[in-house]
């Protein structure tokens, strides 16, 4: 049974991979949508500057919070191996680590990143403004699902204990 430290944990880091996931929801079904009808100028430095305000201390706390919590309860799944909810914390930590940091350092943060350092008033902005919305999206749609699970698998860790 989960007790103590390793409850609080698990309920906490479900906790985060849900306020994650409603997050990465959010972009995936208005705020992508919304930019996208914007002249490619404009959409383009609304982003930019999304980019920027994001790396603030509540969302990082959210985000890196719930990465380092999730590694815990990885550590704790392997030295609790045997247990029945090993394997949902295992899964679950494991899920929120590939599907969301990763895949945000691999793929969204280069987008961003170029994404910067396009001119919006370039004669290819729009065209490039338009791939970086569509493939962006579909990225972040994986990032929705992943927390999202990784709640999933947390919370039925708890029950399962």
């Amino acid at each position: 049974m989960i007790e103590g430290f390793l409850f609080v944990l698990t309920l906490v880091t479900a906790l985060g991979c849900g306020l994650i996931a409603g997050v990465f929801f959010a972009f995936s079904t208005f705020v992508m949508r919304a930019l996208a009808q914007l002249p490619a100028a404009r959409g383009i430095e609304a982003m930019n500057s999304i980019n920027v305000t994001v790396i603030n201390p509540w969302f990082m706390l959210a985000f890196l919070g719930t990465a380092l919590a999730s590694v815990v309860l990885v550590i704790a799944a392997i030295v609790e191996w045997g247990e029945p909810y090993a394997i949902y914390l295992l899964v679950g930590g494991l899920v929120y680590l590939a599907g969301v940091i990763l895949l945000t350092g691999r793929y969204h943060v280069p987008r961003n990143d170029a994404l910067a350092t396009l001119d919006p008033n370039a004669p290819d902005a729009e065209s490039q403004w338009n791939h970086y919305v569509r493939t962006w999206t579909a990225g972040n749609h994986v990032r929705t699902i992943a927390p999202l699970a990784s709640a999933a698998l947390l919370t039925i860790a708890l029950r399962v204990s």
